[in-house]
């Protein structure tokens, strides 16, 4: 297997939104508030950054979550599918998406969903000896991703 064999002919970074970002900062103001009016400055400075460290390196950890679609599989997170055993590819809004992921959901499909992402793709698992069902994969581009799929696994 070659380099470019692998190359992605689609990602996304699942990133967090804005607001998030800014409630971290927040958060840092209420911690420090807090520590400032019990503790020396130094102590409620170092709280701050501890608290803002914390937070935003979660946030980020979080929000570096990858969809890659390339020559080859499928990978959302750390999770990888063949394309050659992707089946149907359907594109779902907001409802579809909450009912698939809620009362609709099969405990044994794979999910890769972030609360502040609404739509999502759902590939179906075409491999007999996967006990998976389908894969469901929250995406801002869920018409991009339904066709870097279906562009693949018809390559492949």
């Amino acid at each position: 297997m070659t380099r470019d064999a692998d190359a992605p002919s689609y990602r996304e970074n699942l990133s967090v939104p804005v607001s998030w970002w800014l409630a971290c900062a927040g958060l840092t103001v209420i911690v420090w508030w807090i520590f400032v009016l019990a503790t020396p400055m130094w102590v409620a400075a170092g709280a701050a950054v501890v608290a803002a460290v914390a937070v935003g390196a979660g946030l980020a950890q979080y929000g570096s979550t990858a969809i890659v679609v390339s020559n080859v599989h499928l990978r959302a997170g750390a999770a990888r599918l063949p394309l050659v055993h992707c089946g149907d590819v359907t594109v779902l809004d907001a409802a579809q998406t909450r009912a698939l992921h809620g009362p609709q959901a099969d405990a044994r499909a794979f999910f890769l969903v972030r609360p502040y992402i609404a739509t999502a793709v759902r590939v179906d698992v075409a491999d007999p000896r996967d006990p998976t069902p389908y894969w469901l994969i929250g995406t801002r581009r869920p018409y991009e991703l339904a066709d870097a799929i279906s562009d693949g696994h018809a390559r492949a």
